[in-house]
């Protein structure tokens, strides 16, 4: 996962679902990696997302059994072209195969809100050419196969939302001099940094205002942004513990609601990152510690996602939990 990713080197995305969204109510979603060996089945999972009220679920592949899983749960997903599949459907063919067998198949009884083509393609790698035809062939699909109506609630050229996943405990882990804990955790009683008058008490406002100021100058200021990763590892590095990751957690749900300094009031939609731990991903031993479950389904946090339940709480020093209203 990258630190904090946007753009076409992140991955583009088709809007896909009309949402008439309250721009004050937060959107959470929960993102669904596979990369374990001891993770429960699909149909065990989306039973998890349904049981703790979660209504939004990234999903990193065309996993057939998750999307059978998925028919007729009512779980909005946003459907990942992987990057080894980029080349492919830069022809219109493989396209139209790949859209017909992963998406037409499973509409309407799967609730596709995105397609995202791609993920954090570096602009230097040699697939970063395939993204932008591989975004063109799939739009021109979905559309010819008729989804464009009812389904594609944005402009999927001029409007679609681009993804960026926002993490600061990777910001604080690699420069804790400059960067305080409280900082990154949402605890600071008042502003850390400020910037043409607008105070952050949050590294993650911060960040994500700057991805904001960069579209502006873009000529791009109205593109909508949806935060597709963001979390904190419990275990396996500098910083991590269960009761940072709480905490952290805990405070983005609540946070996500108010919008930022640049753009106040404005909910965000976010996708915490992830579901389990995954004991097969590579990279440093942290990677495989940003489960909100352990493998065997128990939670290890207290957190709420409305309809009047909330997770079991792993963390006896952080005990708040923070009710989320909901657009569906």
């Amino acid at each position: 996962m990258a630190i904090f990713s946007s753009s076409m080197a992140a991955m583009l995305i088709l809007g896909l679902l009309t949402a008439n969204l309250d721009p004050t109510v937060a959107q959470i979603g929960v993102c669904y990696g596979m990369l374990g060996n001891n993770l429960p089945n699909a149909r065990e999972v989306i039973n998890l997302y349904k049981s703790n009220n979660i209504k939004r679920m990234r999903l990193y592949d065309p996993n057939q059994q998750a999307l059978q899983a998925l028919r007729g749960s009512n779980i909005e997903v946003i459907l990942g072209v992987p990057n080894d599949q980029l080349q492919n459907l830069a022809n219109p063919s493989k396209a139209q195969s790949w859209v017909r067998s992963n998406v037409v198949a499973y509409w309407p009884s799967v609730r596709f809100r995105y397609i995202a083509v791609g993920n954090e393609v570096p602009p230097s790698s040699s697939l970063a050419r395939f993204v932008l035809p591989a975004l063109v062939n799939v739009f021109n699909v979905v559309r010819s196969a008729g989804l464009e109506n009812p389904i594609i609630g944005h402009l999927a050229w001029a409007r679609t939302p681009l993804l960026a996943n926002i993490y600061t405990y990777f910001s604080y882990s690699g420069n804790p001099r400059d960067i305080s804990l409280p900082y990154a955790l949402f605890t600071s009683p008042s502003p850390i940094v400020w910037d043409q008058g607008r105070g952050y008490q949050n590294l993650f406002d911060a960040m994500l205002d700057s991805l904001y100021s960069a579209l502006e100058k873009a000529g791009q200021g109205g593109l909508e942004v949806v935060v597709s990763e963001s979390g904190w590892p419990s275990a396996g590095g500098f910083g991590t513990s269960v009761d940072n990751a709480a905490t952290y957690l805990s405070n983005l749900i609540k946070h996500v609601q108010k919008g930022t300094p640049k753009r106040p009031g404005k909910a965000i939609e976010t996708y915490l990152f992830a579901l389990f731990n995954e004991n097969q991903k590579s990279g440093p031993e942290l990677e495989r510690h940003f489960g909100l479950f352990s493998p065997n389904k128990q939670p290890k946090y207290q957190l709420h996602f409305g309809g009047g339940r909330h997770w079991d709480i792993a963390s006896k020093e952080y005990n708040a939990t923070f009710p989320l209203k909901s657009d569906m």
